[in-house]
């Protein structure tokens, strides 16, 4: 059932914003391209497309943070130009941004509030009591259980989400701009952040959607409209669409297998975990993972899937464990060392864990491997290094300029190819993949599939953790099931269903 037909509720047909002819170009490269686009009040615009297609430029136009090159926008009839942020702001435009950009040593409240802080009668002076009441109001009406007194480096990147959602809710906008809300949001806050979108249509607020989630675009959507290439394919009513038309619109063809077909049959134990434990986090988890094998960790988020794998890469301090490789027993207690033994981890958070955002797409890609690889008597073989690195762009098909382009410049499914690069280039033969996929398009998902599937056929151990249900079954070999800190099960192949990992994640 729809969103917009469960509450029985009708788009408006006044025109909200007007998108006439937008073009953008950076350094004389064209990203959008005489892009027209209606947005209606109380209407719910999906809008979709493969990463770097334009989607994020133009609602960063729409926001203030980039003029356009070319056309016009207009606000309820009417032209407006917004040169900065807060111009859009004050036109009442708000927006929700995928990467999460807290003040982390503030409070909740604080984030909330930022730039528009109640004041005290003698102005200069905040008002932090007001300030305090009106966040806790803010939290009560959107469901948040945690303290608006807490600090932002204290909560999960699903609490900083939901705060992140709750300060651009809180706005009174017109138009709120939700790209990738639901990133890191367990189902139960999905579906609150929907109801709050629901509250929104009745307000008469026209909320854009950016998802690359297709169960969620069919839930929430009253239109959809795709960006391919930086120019406007097609907008209509959901109606119009199905699940394989809107694909086909967004990677101008017809994707027939998401999930490659495994290629090989798993060998011999590569990795086991024995009796791993995290101080009130992670109780008596053990397993084992074998060459050739793709083997998934599911469970409800803050279920401890990423902290199994942060323990043994040596992010976790305190976490005790015995660790065994190709039967042999080795000792990890920092990243350095985990490196050493061949394992690689992606972690789930690429910008501010994965990456070096203001670093060139060679210097990311080469910096686990600089001294393994291109480093001799202390002097780097620079033109090595620039080989290997055009070899893993033509492989990965990564979009970019070239070797020498700042990673921070990429779309968000780019910059994951480059973290999975950076460990093809070493010789690692285990490999910790947490989210890979996390606020992706279809195409750029399709890609790392086959990527992992080829791993696999290489000999390589995955450990595959992931959000999303269809992954864990349409990929992993075997999976085992998190509840709260605990393994509540394994189930193999043939066993994978929805209803049985979700009993598991459950605690049932």
């Amino acid at each position: 059932l729809c969103l917009s037909e469960a509450k029985g509720m009708d788009i408006s047909m006044e025109k909200v914003v007007t998108f006439q002819n937008i073009k953008k170009e950076f350094s004389g490269v064209c990203v959008l391209e005489d892009v027209n686009l209606d947005i209606y009040a109380g209407e719910v615009l999906a809008l979709v497309g493969e990463n770097g297609a334009g989607k994020s430029t133009l609602m960063k136009i729409l926001s203030g943070v980039y003029e356009p090159t070319s056309g016009k926008i207009f606000l309820s009839g009417k032209e407006v130009k917004f040169e900065k942020a807060l111009d859009a702001l004050d036109g009442g435009i708000s927006m929700i941004h995928q990467e999460l950009m807290p003040v982390m040593d503030m409070t909740v409240a604080e984030n909330i509030f930022l730039g528009r802080e109640p004041q005290k009668k003698v102005r200069g002076f905040v008002s932090r009591k007001k300030m305090y009441q009106e966040s806790d109001l803010v939290s009560e009406e959107f469901g948040l259980t945690f303290s608006s007194q807490k600090k932002m480096k204290d909560l999960s990147i699903a609490q900083r989400q939901m705060v992140e959602i709750a300060r651009g809710i809180s706005r009174n906008a017109r138009v709120i701009i939700m790209d990738e809300p639901t990133s890191a949001l367990s189902d139960r806050e999905s579906l609150m952040l929907f109801e709050q979108i629901s509250k929104l249509k009745k307000k008469g607020i026209a909320i854009i959607f950016i998802s690359h989630k297709m169960d969620e675009i069919f839930t929430i959507a009253d239109r959809i409209a795709v960006l391919r290439d930086g120019k406007m394919v097609h907008a209509g009513k959901r109606e119009e669409y199905t699940e394989d038309i809107l694909i086909s619109q967004m990677v101008g063809r017809e994707l027939n297998t998401v999930f490659p077909p495994a290629k090989t049959v798993p060998g011999d134990v590569l990795l086991r975990v024995e009796n791993l434990e995290l101080k009130d986090t992670l109780m008596n988890i053990s397993f084992e993972v074998r060459s050739g094998e793709i083997f998934g960790i599911a469970g409800l988020m803050g279920s401890g899937r990423s902290e199994i794998v942060e323990s043994i890469f040596g992010l976790r301090k305190g976490a005790c464990m015995t660790l065994y490789k190709k039967g042999k027993k080795i000792q990890i207690h920092n990243p350095g060392q985990a490196i050493k033994q061949g394992i690689a981890f992606v972690p789930e958070d690429r910008k501010v864990v994965g990456l070096n955002l203001s670093a060139t797409v060679k210097e990311n890609m080469s910096m686990a491997a600089l001294k393994q690889n291109y480093s001799k008597r202390g002097f780097l073989h620079l033109r090595k290094e620039s080989e290997e690195c055009e070899k893993q762009i033509e492989r990965m098909r990564i979009k970019t300029t070239g070797p020498a382009q700042k990673v921070k410049n990429l779309s968000g499914g780019n910059q994951q190819k480059i973290v999975i690069a950076r460990w093809l280039i070493t010789d690692c033969d285990i490999f910790f993949l947490d989210d890979p996929t996390r606020g992706i398009d279809v195409m750029a998902k399709a890609e790392i599939y086959a990527l992992i599937r080829e791993l696999a056929a290489m000999g390589k151990a995955i450990v595959l953790i992931s959000s999303e249900m269809p992954e864990i079954i349409g990929l992993c070999d075997r999976a085992m099931v998190m509840c709260e800190g605990r393994k509540t099960g394994e189930l193999g192949k043939n066993e994978l269903e929805q209803e049985a990992i979700m009993k598991l994640a459950s605690g049932l």
